[in-house]
């Protein structure tokens, strides 16, 4: 099935799931071991986050068409990811941490996102975030919708006005995740990610599932799914497809 692309755009979503009921998703327990759960890997912007940091603050500071169009070259992949990073740092630099701090608290989650994962976490899925945005919406994120392991990039304030970003997650998302997936003994076909963006082509090389979601051409070319609708709750039956991972259960 691994080269099937499916394109989803449906009315209806079963209703255990939307019910958050607790059938288990194949090859899954809430009570799998550490290195047998199955892992799933979303991009932040974009996909669990229905927006992006640095355009929402780029439009409270009056600059949002530059800024975004320096981010649409790097979703394109028309410029060099640390290169598009830094040009959009220089047009929101001097920006309070508490006006930073505010836009990453505003910017809402796409729908379906707290139900898928608080879907999965209930049948024992390791759930990864990963963005090239800031910690200080990452942090949100993995705290309200409970994601085991996060990644992304500090801002760094000088006398509480943004100066830069120590980067930590650059164009290649998959390198932080991979020393993770090799500790979990995980193998490709047990692994799901999430996607949108061309500087997120190289999580495709360690997932078995692949789903572009309302993603960039480059993506949905090379991903085994897409869904074009902003809903998570879509991701359910592509996952449910996958080749089920022998599961050791715990003696309690």
């Amino acid at each position: 099935m691994w080269g099937c692309t499916a394109l989803l755009i449906w009315e209806e979503m079963p209703n255990a799931f939307i019910d958050g009921g607790n059938s288990p998703l194949p090859g899954s327990s809430s009570r799998a071991s550490g290195e047998n759960r199955p892992m799933i890997i979303f991009d932040i912007e974009g996909v669990l986050i229905n927006g992006e940091f640095f355009p929402e603050l780029a439009k409270l500071l009056g600059v949002e068409e530059e800024v975004i169009e320096i981010t649409l070259k790097g979703i394109r992949g028309e410029i060099d990811w640390k290169q598009g990073l830094m040009q959009r740092i220089e047009k929101v630099k001097g920006t309070p941490y508490e006006t930073c701090l505010k836009v990453c608290d505003s910017l809402p989650y796409t729908p379906g996102a707290k139900e898928i994962c608080r879907h999965l976490k209930q049948q024992g899925w390791t759930i990864v975030a990963v963005s090239g945005g800031p910690t200080l919406l990452s942090n949100r994120v993995a705290k309200e919708l409970n994601v085991d392991h996060v990644y992304a990039n500090d801002l760094i304030f000088k006398e509480d006005r943004l100066e830069t970003m120590d980067v930590y997650v650059d164009a290649d998302k998959s390198a932080p995740v991979k020393s993770l997936v090799q500790e979990m003994g995980l193998k490709k076909e047990h692994i799901v990610t999430v996607i949108d963006g061309a500087n997120d082509l190289k999580l495709l090389g360690i997932a078995g599932i692949s789903i572009a979601f309302n993603a960039s051409q480059i993506i949905e070319e090379r991903a085994t799914h897409k869904i074009k609708v902003k809903d998570l709750r879509h991701v359910l039956p592509l996952i449910e497809s996958r080749p089920k991972p022998t599961i050791r259960v715990r003696e309690d």
